[in-house]
């Protein structure tokens, strides 16, 4: 008759260091394992038995089969002189009359149920932590929801985000972190809403937005209007920005229209428009914020391409008092991030990092290339604050495709000077946001010529260190 075997946390003793859970029961055919009815595995022999070790997060689990009626059996048919065999239909061990020896029957349905059983206790104890730290991230965003107050952004349901998006139906971009789709709210609003599908920092990102901007409102920070946290479900809903990012304009072709429209007017006026939006995260909210991902991709533009600073999953609150941050690992876009965020050898963390991306961002608008590694293999590619800074220092003119007034040649000289200040690699260097402003605005002879900011090619400073 077949009996069901549960195995479960509650039968259990310590073994080697080790916590695990045993039933011993002759005649065992299933085996009940977090509520699921599974097979026990087909065999017999004299100490005949299975073993599984299952370990994820210290959770083991060990299940233990025994047959002993099988031995039995083959120990009578031995006495008797008759060999032993074993029919897999009748799951049972029967004695031969014919042969000298007793053998033992591999049957491929026994190895199938071997792995089948397998997996599903695999996928049964996965499903059951995933469960579980999905729970725990559900629980730290409630929590903290609950912290920040009433003064957060407007709260959806995921039915009513589905609504404002038409059931995603129009997917304006994709990214690490999931996808972004154009939406309208009851008031006729247009947003864009971002669903947070391959979060992997156990909430962190969702919390780091709507702690940060949240409660901002600033002329050059991206506006955030509501959100969603619901089960695993998880979405910020920012205002619409029509004219995409930054990083469309400054990489389009040199016959592109996008890229004509980045004059130096208004490549001056964005540029300061984001420094006065740092300056702002760094000097003019009640806690300072880092950002520590301002690079042309997260830098969107509105209908009248002013630009916003966007995508605060990465920030970092402090006080406004707390000049240095500490962090686990570097933070951001390799291209961007300041050499301290590799080594503290180059100085501390702090809101010059900030800085220091900023001035890699103005260096792509004035050249209208990307920046690369001074050491890359490729010789071929060119470091774009090299050949920026050699340009400066020969008084060569830096926009060479299109004829420019000898004022637009002031402007792209007083951006390239100002960003080469930015990017200097001892953050005591580079200015305060405040101080950019400042620089910009003023005039070119006022500016002075910064060290350069980068070493030769005799090394690899951040491979040095």
């Amino acid at each position: 008759m077949d009996q069901n075997c549960c195995v479960d946390a509650g039968h259990h003793r310590t073994g080697t260091g080790m916590a695990y859970c045993q039933q011993y029961i002759s005649n065992c055919n299933t085996v009940v394992l977090n509520g699921i009815l599974l097979p026990a595995p087909l065999g017999y022999g004299s100490r005949y038995f299975v073993l599984f070790n299952i370990k994820a997060k210290r959770i083991p689990i060990t299940l233990f089969w025994s047959v002993p009626n099988i031995t039995n059996i083959c120990q009578d048919c031995e006495q008797k002189g008759h060999p032993c065999g074993f029919s897999s239909q009748r799951r049972q061990a029967f004695c031969k009359h014919q042969g000298s020896r007793c053998e033992i029957v591999a049957t491929t349905s026994s190895a199938a149920t071997f792995v089948v059983l397998l997996l599903t206790a695999a996928t049964a104890l996965y499903l059951s932590l995933k469960s579980k730290a999905d729970e725990e991230i559900r629980l730290k965003i409630e929590t903290f929801l609950k912290a920040y107050g009433t003064s957060k952004p407007t709260r959806y349901t995921f039915s009513e985000v589905k609504k404002v998006t038409r059931r995603f139906k129009d997917k304006l971009g994709q990214g690490g972190f999931g996808s972004v789709y154009k939406g309208r709210l009851a008031n006729g609003v247009p947003v864009a809403v971002k669903m947070l599908e391959n979060s992997n920092s156990n909430g962190q990102d969702f919390i780091n937005e709507v702690a940060t901007i949240g409660r901002i409102h600033h002329a050059n920070v991206v506006h955030l209007l509501g959100f969603c946290s619901e089960g695993t479900r998880r979405a910020l809903i920012y205002e619409f920005m029509p004219n995409e990012s930054l990083e469309e304009y400054i990489f389009a072709h040199e016959s592109d229209i996008c890229r004509e429209l980045l004059t130096p007017n208004k490549m001056l006026e964005i540029a300061s428009s984001i420094a006065r939006g740092m300056e702002y995260l760094h000097q003019g909210c009640n806690q300072r914020i880092l950002h520590f991902g301002i690079k042309p991709h997260n830098i969107l533009l509105d209908y009248s391409f002013n630009p916003k600073i966007s995508d605060f999953g990465l920030a970092k609150l402090c006080s406004r008092d707390e000049s240095i941050v500490t962090l686990t690992a570097a933070r951001g876009t390799l291209g961007y991030i300041a050499p301290e965020l590799y080594s503290r050898n180059f100085g501390t963390v702090s809101y010059k990092s900030d800085v220091y991306s900023f001035g890699m961002v103005v260096l792509e608008m004035v050249s209208g290339r990307r920046n690369s590694d001074p050491w890359v293999e490729n010789q071929n590619e060119v470091y774009i604050p090299e050949w920026i800074y050699g340009k400066i220092i020969t008084g060569q003119e830096l926009e060479s495709t299109r004829q420019m007034t000898q004022m637009e040649n002031d402007i792209m000289r007083k951006l390239a000077i100002v960003a080469l200040w930015c990017i200097q690699w001892n953050p005591k260097n580079r200015p305060l946001a405040a101080k950019v402003m400042n620089m910009l605005t003023g005039s070119l002879p006022s500016l002075t010529m910064p060290p350069k900011p980068f070493v030769s090619s005799a090394g690899h400073p951040i491979l040095q260190a």
